[in-house]
């Protein structure tokens, strides 16, 4: 018997942007065969190309009554139809919550174009979505406020100043100086407010030199609090801002720290680097980004915080200004980044993920 050997199927012309989709797709030919997979269902299935192609989805996910009708309605409207929750598992793997559409394909042969998306993934793209908007709004609140704030400080304390010049009784000094430290505070966390607007200023960064740093400086300010690395020295250099970047991940180890300190019997934190495939950034695919993430085993996030960490002025430590994870936020998404937070009692881990190329715009 002469075997032939499987040939990788070439992406059809109308389907190459369809290469770079965060989304799962899989093109069916007239007679319901797989045609192509692009790399993002590979992911999702955990099936290689080869896998799919020449198989009916029914072959390769078993009886699934709602995919079917699916593309049975959209082969007889000539539209596109969305099937809002289906369970799909290939070959013994746990089955998945996803979302369908499928596309009538305009390619001569009357073929369909399957998209499916996770519907935790969805979900979790619109709270982002909804976050950013908020947090955008926010930042604007505060930045317009910080401005009618600062003018009028600086009168304030120029005031005082020329007050205390005329005054004799200790006393009534000690009250002027109250009114200038005060006043100079107030001024830092104005500046604080205004600082992230500066737009990064790149070069070639090893985010594991950032790292090193902040974990240096961090160790010093909590030496009862061992911080360990694990990186993944293969990680390629990104373009970003040196200051920027470390700011923005000194605010997060330094704010894992401050949620351990005598609140932990055997306080750590873990700082790792990975590589991230196939990451959807500020509404952009990017197939390759990095990604560092900051662990801690304290007490966690309180609940009623979880869904406003980033927002400007809160904070669940006494004392503190809440503006640490905005300015990290702000400085991450200059980047065409984004920050996460997941937390439980006991573990909460804080990701940073940075595209390989910054956006282009910010240049």
């Amino acid at each position: 018997m002469i075997r032939i050997p499987f040939l990788e199927p070439a992406v059809p012309a109308s389907c190459a942007g369809l290469e770079l989709l965060a989304t799962a797709v899989l093109l069916l030919a007239r007679d319901g065969r797989v045609q192509w997979a692009n790399p993002s269902a590979e992911n999702l299935f955990e099936l290689s190309r080869k896998k799919f192609v020449r198989h009916r989805p029914a072959q390769l996910f078993g009886a699934c009554p709602a995919l079917e009708a699916a593309v049975a309605k959209a082969v007889a409207t000539g539209a596109s139809y969305t099937e809002q929750e289906i369970e799909l598992g290939a070959g013994g793997k746990p089955r998945l919550h996803l979302s369908c559409t499928a596309t009538p394909f305009d390619d001569g042969e009357g073929g369909v174009l399957l998209e499916f998306r996770h519907i935790d993934q969805q979900l979790k793209m619109a709270r982002e979505q909804r976050l950013n908007e908020q947090q955008q709004a926010n930042r604007e609140l505060i930045r317009s406020l910080a401005h009618e704030i600062k003018n009028p400080l600086g009168g304030i304390r120029g005031a005082a100043q020329l007050l205390e010049r005329e005054l004799d009784d200790p006393q009534l000094i000690e009250y002027t100086q109250v009114i200038i430290g005060e006043s100079d505070r107030l001024q830092s966390l104005v500046n604080r407010l205004l600082t992230p607007h500066r737009l990064p200023q790149y070069r070639p960064l090893n985010v594991h030199e950032v790292l090193v740093r902040v974990k240096g400086v961090v160790q010093a300010e909590f030496p009862q609090i061992p911080i360990a690395c694990d990186f993944d020295i293969s990680l390629p250099e990104i373009d970003a801002d040196p200051e920027q970047l470390t700011q923005a991940t000194l605010n997060v180890v330094r704010n894992a720290a401050q949620a351990l300190a005598g609140t932990t019997a055997d306080p750590r934190i873990v700082l790792s680097t990975r590589v991230a495939r196939n990451a959807m950034l500020a509404k952009k695919f990017h197939r390759l980004a990095v990604a560092i993430a900051v662990e801690d085993n304290g007490p966690g996030v309180p609940d009623e915080l979880r869904e406003k960490i980033f927002f400007p002025l809160v904070s669940g430590r006494d004392g503190g200004s809440g503006l640490g994870l905005t300015i990290a936020q702000t400085f991450v998404a200059q980047h065409g980044g984004t920050i996460d937070c997941e937390s439980r009692p006991g573990r909460t881990v804080f990701t940073i993920l940075l595209p390989i190329d910054p956006p282009r715009g910010s240049r």
